[in-house]
């Protein structure tokens, strides 16, 4: 699953590949913004870590990872 986080005043976007389920994601951005720290903590497919400070979030996208098709198509 691909997950984009889009954060204020930074002209490039967040992408973080990760194995967890929508569900799961949206319960962390949704802990996250009521904590008393305010971090968003994730953790993508090859055990990277990402904290991000939720106030700072603008927007979060969370999609299906893209098939990449390689080959002539016709």
């Amino acid at each position: 699953m691909e997950i984009k986080i889009g954060i204020q005043e930074t002209p490039r976007e967040l992408v973080v590949s990760s194995s967890q389920t929508p569900d799961e994601v949206d319960a962390l951005i949704s802990e996250a913004l009521d904590s008393d720290d305010g971090l968003l903590r994730l953790t993508d497919d090859k055990g990277r870590k990402y904290i991000v400070p939720s106030g700072r979030i603008a927007y979060v996208e969370i999609a299906p990872s893209d098939v990449r098709k390689v080959g002539f198509a016709s």
